[in-house]
């Protein structure tokens, strides 16, 4: 089939619905993020703020301004990237192992990642909730931290090893011909080359961290603990049966932002590190 016009135009106007599908949310909620909050409440159905609608910027210095809000992003900072240092440690030296050594089980531990990456994350949260109540773990960092590793492992454990396979044995073989021990081999030399993996699980891990909801707002009681998701859903007006639309559309936004910055800054890495390990040469 040739490069014929109705095909690009066919494919033009398919690219043009998507990023409509795609982004019309997005600029909705910025919109709102825009309007003020007596033109919601008395019906603002335009997509552009009616006259004497507009809030400025009134709206983001507000959901700035809120304590509770600057709190949640710092616990949202803090686990994410704890989580992510962690999960990203411990999937490259399980991914190596796998890729690389031979033992019994290796199958059945590769079932069981897949299996606890496939399970639905509102079905723990009630044995978690007992659980970490017990022991302590309710409403701390560690409480967030641990369930976001357990999600996250399976999956960046499953990229990882992808990688390991296809570098070249002998490549680390000739490091230990130089000198190196097993670990610096693995350390100088095959790290290196996974480092497209490695950062894909490593984005992987943080925005599912960064993103979560059902075990920031049931394994939190106060704000010592929850992260942005779970204290948007905390915000309330003067009058608790009319929420804020257009402060919480302002603190989704400014949420959203560190998750844009991200994807724009690291786009190129995040593409090459999902597709480098698909095909085999």
């Amino acid at each position: 089939m040739g490069n014929t016009p109705l095909r690009k135009v066919g494919i033009a106007l398919g690219a043009a619905l998507i990023l409509i599908w795609c982004l019309l949310p997005v600029a909705w909620i910025i919109s709102l993020s825009f309007k003020s909050q007596e033109s919601i409440t008395n019906g603002s159905p335009g997509f552009f703020p009616s006259e004497g609608g507009f809030a400025g910027w009134d709206n983001y210095v507000a959901a700035w301004d809120n304590e509770q809000f600057r709190r949640a992003i710092f616990n949202s900072i803090g686990i994410s990237l704890i989580a992510t240092l962690l999960s990203v440690i411990v999937a490259t030296l399980a991914a190596y192992a796998i890729a690389r050594l031979e033992f019994r089980g290796k199958k059945l531990v590769l079932s069981t990642a897949l299996a606890i990456a496939m399970f639905p994350v509102v079905s723990l949260v009630g044995p978690l909730f007992d659980m970490w109540r017990a022991i302590g773990l309710y409403d701390t960092w560690p409480g967030l931290i641990i369930p976001y590793m357990s999600f996250t492992l399976p999956l960046a454990i499953w990229t990882l090893a992808a990688f390991f396979r296809e570098i070249p044995w002998e490549m680390e073989q000739a490091a230990q011909v130089d000198g190196a021990t097993s670990w610096q081999a693995f350390r100088k030399v095959i790290v290196p080359l996974a480092a497209p993996g490695v950062f894909t699980a490593a984005i992987l891990t943080f925005f599912f961290a960064w993103n979560d909801f059902v075990f920031g707002i049931s394994l939190t009681s106060t704000e010592a603990a929850r992260p942005i998701p779970a204290s948007l859903s905390f915000f309330v007006g003067s009058d608790p049966f009319n929420r804020p639309a257009s402060l919480l559309a302002a603190g989704a936004v400014i949420a959203t932002l560190p998750i844009i910055v991200i994807v724009l800054a690291f786009q190129r890495k995040i593409v090459a590190g999902l597709t480098s390990g698909a095909v085999k040469g």
